[in-house]
């Protein structure tokens, strides 16, 4: 029988609020390395590096959370959002090309993220 109670609107927007903060560090860990020189550890407490850190932090206690309420086996397919927004991210923020491939990918992301919900089972 098909659990409507996992596409609860609160368990929706923790899982996509993991994934954002996932993708926002990201961009910020790339941000980060463009002022890292190995041979100066200083340069490894950039605010960047440092705010990615804690971004990531927020997003593992935040995924906790969901966790507790939802199969990982229903939640762990939205990861795959990832793969379209970091590229959209580093497309508006870092100013990096946006490729027609990762667009067409992640359609076919959606697509199967679809899939995964529609069929989640108990």
């Amino acid at each position: 029988m098909f659990k409507s109670e996992f596409l609860t609107p609160v368990n929706v927007l923790m899982i996509l609020g993991t994934i954002v903060l996932l993708s926002l560090g990201q961009v910020l860990f790339k941000s980060a390395s463009t002022q890292l020189v190995v041979q100066q550890p200083m340069s490894w407490l950039s605010l960047p590096l440092l705010g990615a850190l804690v971004i990531y932090a927020i997003a593992t206690l935040l995924w906790l959370l969901v966790l507790t309420r939802v199969p990982l086996s229903f939640a762990f397919p939205f990861y795959g959002l990832a793969f379209l927004l970091v590229p959209v991210l580093a497309t508006v923020v870092l100013g990096e090309a946006l490729r027609w491939q990762v667009l067409v990918g992640g359609a076919v992301i959606l697509c199967g993220i679809a899939i995964t919900a529609w069929g989640v089972r108990t």
